[in-house]
């Protein structure tokens, strides 16, 4: 139990760390703005959102900094919260996860249950994949917080094979989901931590 509430604990510090920018800007220019106004995720109902004015303290090259952060625990919030929703309905692979330790086995478990269950080389590997993602999208050139406009991660360019229009929409599209789904797997967390916090779970 104490090892699951410190890896919430991470993942929380983990989401937070999307808005501690990285490089403080010397000054505000008409290009940080623009970049930041133009950026992809900016809908209705709430618009252009800033309260504490984070636009106007960091540099251009930060605030890509947080979009790319933004969008990295967006879509790993989103694998989540399915993945949450999927072991929840009992929905596994065949066959043995390892010699000891069966799909079957683990659809029966609770989701944070199941997670523990996992061996400790299984998690390893996990790990070591995200760590290499990590890796890859740092040295491709050029860097993600000197891309401009260009989509993230930066070695997928959507833009080769549809229009502006589209890739928009569905950046806020995605953008949406994945903020939802944040907020979607705190509550899993909390509901599974303190029972009854959360209502309906």
């Amino acid at each position: 139990m104490a090892r699951i509430s410190a890896l919430v604990i991470a993942l929380c510090m983990g989401a937070a760390s999307a808005f501690v920018a990285p490089v403080p800007a010397a000054r505000t220019t008409a290009l940080q703005a623009t970049t930041v106004k133009d950026m992809p995720g900016i809908t209705a109902p709430v618009g252009y959102f800033d309260p504490v004015g984070y636009s106007e303290k960091v540099s251009p090259e930060a605030m890509l900094w947080f979009r790319a952060a933004e969008l990295k625990h967006s879509r790993v919030a989103m694998l989540a919260f399915v993945g949450w929703c999927v072991n929840g309905l009992g929905v596994h692979f065949p066959g043995q996860l390892s010699h000891d330790v069966s799909f079957a086995d683990l659809a029966q478990m609770a989701p944070r249950d199941a997670w523990e269950a996992v061996p400790e080389q299984g998690k390893l590997q996990i790990g070591g994949t995200i760590a290499v993602m990590e890796i890859v999208c740092e040295f491709i050139k050029p860097h993600y917080t000197k891309a401009g406009a260009e989509a993230y991660p930066p070695m997928i360019n959507p833009s080769k094979f549809m229009d502006g229009a589209k890739l928009r929409t569905l950046q806020n599209k995605e953008l949406n989901n994945g903020r939802l789904a944040m907020i979607g797997m705190m509550g899993f967390s909390a509901a599974s931590i303190i029972p009854g916090s959360v209502p309906m779970l």
